[in-house]
This record gives structure tokens, C-alpha cells and sequence, in this order.
């Protein structure tokens, strides 16, 4: 199979120039590659969105999706993977998204190392609204909800990520494409929960291009060890997000091996073709 083969028929409909183009093709690039080595089989993928300018990858992948609510990636991906432990089960969804409405399903997400991989179109705005500031815009960022600049601090996601125990913690850009389709490979390849935060330029409402592609640095060429927390969380701090920074660093902060949710929950069950549980029953014990 080829990556162009997970192509569908829909009209693209992202601005020219859009970052979003980049993880599209990075991640069919990826998923062939996985299947390629055989990590992957396409029966067994799931991809789901959310809602924005990113959940459009549902329209644009050819294999099994789900459109989830704003913000919800994270709850259906984790019931699919719950559901059938055996799936390969990938999230998108945007900065907004992500880090602002659904925040509080990553953080459990991470804490309970549920196995999904959810890729974030971080452009600190709302594109699809036409430019409010979200969770990762810098200070002062003037956008349709805030004329004269936002008044607050954006969050780092990687040290949210890193404090709320995720086992892998990754950060692209799509100016480097090779480097992005190998953060989403190892992502999806990894056991346990793994996000990656892909430093994503909207053309139309925050153009970045220029901005990442003079600071990025692969952290993995200059020798960082992954497996160290306390230096991943010294990395995250490198850039916290907001302007100034002379060096943001890319690849993967951290990687570790836990159990996964679905095995503490289900001890090597499979409900998928169990027989329907007695719900009389159920609501009788627990209600």
C-alpha cells in the first residue's frame, strides 16, 4: 500500500499553506509505514477528531473514523480502546480542543496511561472561528476575541503532560516532515498513552512558519536522554510558549514503559463479542 491509497475523495477545503496539510501527509506516511513493518494493520485503525480546522483529517483519511464532539477526542478514543483492546486507536484534535475544552479527559488520559496516541494541531488559535486565542496563544496575542492582546499566560503542554504521568511526550513541527512522521510512528508504536504537539502555522490567523523554523532543534541529535524525567521537564521549560525564545526543541521529551489502563481494567479481558450483560442486574447491584 502506498500513502497516497489513504487518500479519500473529499475536497480539501485547508487554507494553502496551512501546517494541517503536513501532519496529514506525515501520518498516512506513517500508518504505511507502520503496516509496512508490521505494526499496524489498517482493519484495526481508528482515527477520531474533534471539532475544528484539524477534525477535517476524518474526511481526508481513508480508513475506520469517528467526528466526536468539541473537545471529546480523548473520552470516545479511550472507550473504543477499552472496548477492543486490540485496536489502534489515533486522536487529533486541536489546541482548543485539546488544552482548553477537553483538557481535563488528557490529563486523566495520562494519568491512567490509556493506550491511544492523540496528535495536537497546536496553532494557539481558533481557526475555524476565525482567531480567538486559545490555551497555547502567547500574551498579548490579538485575536478577534481579544483586540488589544490576550491578558493571560499560555500553558505548557509538555510539562502538563510530563506532571500528569503521561509515557510519552513528543513535540514536531511540519516544516520538518521526515522528523513528524517519525514522532507520529514511534507515538503510535509506543504501549501506553503518547501525545504528540505538533507546532502547527495557520496561515490565515497566526503564521508561524517563519518563527519555528528559525528556533527548532531536534532534542535527540544532541544526545537528550528520554528516559530521564527531571530532564525532560527541563527541556519542556526551554519555551514556555510565549515569544522570545532563541531555541524550542523537538522530538521526544520522554518515554517510559507502565501498565496500560485497559490492563489494570480489564485483566486480559475482550468485551468486544462478549454477550450483552444483564443492565437489570447492574443498575440492581451498584444503584
Amino acid at each position: 500500500m502506498r500513502a497516497s491509497d489513504l487518500k479519500t475523495y473529499a475536497k480539501n477545503t485547508w487554507c494553502p499553506g496551512c501546517g494541517n496539510f503536513a501532519i496529514e501527509l506525515a501520518a498516512r506516511q506513517a500508518f504505511v509505514e507502520l503496516m509496512e513493518g508490521g505494526k499496524l494493520r489498517i482493519e484495526n485503525l481508528v482515527v477520531l477528531s474533534g471539532i475544528g480546522c484539524h477534525a477535517k483529517m476524518s474526511d481526508y483519511l481513508r480508513v475506520n473514523s469517528f467526528y466526536s464532539l468539541h473537545g471529546r477526542v480523548v473520552a470516545p478514543a479511550t472507550g473504543v480502546k477499552l472496548a477492543n483492546p486490540e485496536l489502534t486507536v489515533v486522536g487529533f484534535a486541536g489546541d482548543g480542543d485539546a488544552y482548553g475544552e477537553g483538557l481535563e479527559h488528557l490529563v486523566f488520559a495520562a494519568k491512567r496511561n490509556v493506550g491511544i496516541s492523540m496528535i495536537i494541531h497546536d496553532n494557539g488559535v481558533y481557526g475555524l472561528t476565525t482567531g480567538q486565542f486559545t490555551p497555547t496563544s502567547p500574551p498579548g496575542f490579538p485575536g478577534k476575541s481579544t483586540p488589544r492582546g490576550s491578558p493571560e499566560d499560555p500553558i505548557n503542554p509538555i510539562a502538563l503532560m510530563l506532571s500528569s504521568g503521561a509515557t510519552f511526550v513528543a513535540r514536531a513541527f511540519p516544516g520538518n516532515l521526515q522528523h513528524l512522521r517519525s514522532m507520529i510512528r514511534e507515538a503510535i508504536s509506543h504501549r501506553g498513552f503518547s501525545i504528540v504537539d505538533v507546532l502547527q502555522p495557520c496561515v490565515t490567523f497566526r503564521d508561524t512558519w517563519d518563527f519555528f523554523s528559525k528556533r527548532v532543534y531536534d532534542l535527540q541529535e544532541r544526545g537528550h536522554d528520554s528516559s530521564n524525567w527531571e530532564e525532560a521537564m527541563d527541556r519542556a521549560r526551554e519555551w514556555d510558549y510565549g515569544g522570545g525564545a532563541e531555541r524550542i526543541p523537538i522530538g521526544i521529551f520522554y518515554k517510559a514503559e507502565r501498565p496500560t489502563f485497559e490492563e489494570r481494567v480489564l485483566g486480559g479481558r475482550r468485551p468486544r463479542g462478549l454477550p450483552m450483560p444483564n443492565l437489570e442486574r447492574i443498575l440492581k447491584d451498584h444503584i
